[in-house]
C-alpha cells in the first residue's frame, strides 16, 4: 500500500512540475518581444560594492526597485529605461551599519529617498550586450553613468504566465561625486554597481 501511495505521489509531482521543467528560456536577443515592460521588483536586485580600507571587498544590496522598459529588438538604440530604487532598503551584513547608511552622512534617505536611473542612449555592443548611458540621480546629485548590460533570456514565467525578460548590468561610479564621501578614500571612492533585473511585458 505504501508503495502505491508513493508511486502516486511521485507521478502527481511530475505532472505538476512538468510545465515548469519544460519551460525553455530563449537567449536570442533578436527574438525578444517588442513592447513596454514593468520591472518585476521581486526578482530584481541592485548590489553595490566598495573596497573596505584596502583590505577586502564589501557588499550591500538595495531591493525594492521599480521601473519601466520599452524595447524593440529591431531598433535597440530606441530602448528606454527608467528605474528607481528606494535607498532606505539598503542591507548589508551589519544591522548597525544599515542604520548608519540611511543617515545623513551617507544616503540621507529621509531627504533623498530614491536613487533613479533614466537612460539617454543605448548602443549595441554585441549579440546580447549593450552600453546603456543615462542620468543617475543619487543623494540629490545627477550625473551621467554608463552601464554594461547583458541580455540573459526571455520566456513566459511559468508561475504567473507573464512574458519576462532578464538582464544583468554593471557599472562604476565615484560616490564622492554624488556627495557620499564619508571615509573616502579609505573606503573606496570607486563603487561598483551590479544589477540583476527582470521585466514583465505589459498589455497594450
Amino acid at each position: 500500500m505504501q508503495r502505491i501511495f508513493a508511486s502516486a505521489f511521485v507521478a502527481a509531482s511530475l505532472v505538476v512540475a512538468a510545465p515548469i521543467v519544460a519551460q525553455q528560456a530563449n537567449q536570442n536577443s533578436a527574438e525578444v518581444q517588442a513592447g513596454n515592460y514593468a520591472l518585476d521588483s521581486n526578482h530584481t536586485l541592485v548590489r553595490f560594492s566598495v573596497v573596505h580600507f584596502g583590505i577586502s571587498d564589501f557588499f550591500g544590496t538595495l531591493p525594492g526597485a521599480s521601473g519601466t522598459l520599452s524595447v524593440d529588438p529591431r531598433n535597440v538604440a530606441s530602448a528606454k529605461l527608467d528605474v528607481s530604487v528606494p535607498v532606505a532598503t539598503v542591507s548589508t551584513t551589519n544591522k548597525v551599519l544599515d542604520a548608519e547608511l540611511v543617515g545623513d552622512e551617507w544616503f540621507d534617505a529621509a531627504k533623498f529617498p530614491t536613487m533613479r536611473f533614466v537612460s539617454t542612449k543605448v548602443v549595441k555592443t554585441g549579440k546580447s550586450t549593450a552600453d546603456v548611458t543615462g542620468n543617475l540621480t543619487l543623494h540629490g546629485v545627477t550625473k551621467p553613468v554608463t552601464l554594461k548590460a547583458t541580455f540573459k533570456a526571455g520566456a513566459v514565467n511559468p508561475m504567473n504566465k507573464a512574458y519576462t525578460l532578464g538582464f544583468n548590468a554593471t557599472g562604476v561610479i565615484k560616490r564622492t561625486e554624488f556627495g557620499v564621501s564619508k571615509y573616502a578614500p579609505m573606503v573606496s571612492d570607486d563603487t561598483t554597481i551590479a544589477i540583476t533585473a527582470a521585466f514583465e511585458k505589459q498589455a497594450k
